[in-house]
């Protein structure tokens, strides 16, 4: 009985998505041009091959810099609580900085953070 309901919410899903893209593919104006279709860097035609892989460094280093934004955003709470908890919070706000160093020791060891 209870597969029915994931069941339906599973169709409902279905049923939205696929609506939001036929009204989308139905109300969306439809008129390429040489224009439109040509790629996009700083209003300059590009030089050489479009397509270009970056290294994965970049996106390593965008995740890191999340990772430490996020934990600044776990540490105000934890720094306003502080007093309250006492000693068990400076153990698990030890422990939390901790783990959060190691991946940075990790990440500075594989080279991440040099630019090359």
């Amino acid at each position: 009985m209870n597969y029915i309901f994931i069941l339906l919410f599973f169709l409902v899903g279905l049923l939205l998505v696929g609506s939001g893209l036929l009204v989308s593919r139905l109300m969306a104006p439809q008129n390429p041009s040489e224009t439109k279709a040509s790629p996009y860097e700083c209003g300059e035609d590009t030089i050489g091959e479009t397509w270009i892989r970056f290294g994965a460094n970049y996106y390593i280093f965008a995740l890191l810099f999340l990772l430490f934004s996020v934990e600044a955003a776990f540490l105000l709470p934890w720094a306003y609580v502080f007093k309250q908890v006492g000693v068990v919070a400076l153990i698990e706000g030890g422990i939390f900085i901790f783990i959060l160093f190691l991946g940075l020791v990790y990440a500075w060891k594989k080279g991440v953070l040099e630019w090359k």
